[in-house]
């Protein structure tokens, strides 16, 4: 049980702390390393990759403003891949994921 409240807790502080994305303007896609936590009205991280050049831009948006050309996602540091041709981000599992399937894991187990 006091695994259940540590797990409730941290979703908790997860989502007050706001949502964080990996930010930089038209830098190489290796080279974009800083992140930012998102103001309350961002929702999704981003990632632009103008058409024929090898240099992305990523940050935080409103899911209002994802169209096509914007690969928009969500989740803390889900826009942390490279766009492919066809405009899809590869991303891995979450922290938070990992770790209530953990948890849930020790619960049933």
């Amino acid at each position: 049980m006091k695994l259940y409240g540590a797990l409730v807790i941290l979703l908790t502080a997860s989502v007050a702390c706001g949502l964080k994305c990996y930010l930089c303007a038209l830098a190489d896609p290796k080279s974009c390393t800083g992140t930012a936590t998102c103001p309350a009205s961002f929702d999704r991280c981003f990632s632009q990759q103008p058409e024929g050049t090898n240099l992305v831009t990523k940050g935080c948006m409103p899911s209002q403003l994802c169209i096509a050309s914007i690969t928009c996602c969500e989740g803390d540091l889900c826009n942390s891949g490279v766009p492919t041709a066809d405009g899809a981000v590869p991303t891995g599992p979450g922290v938070i994921l990992l770790l209530l399937s953990s948890a849930l894991i020790t619960l049933f187990i």
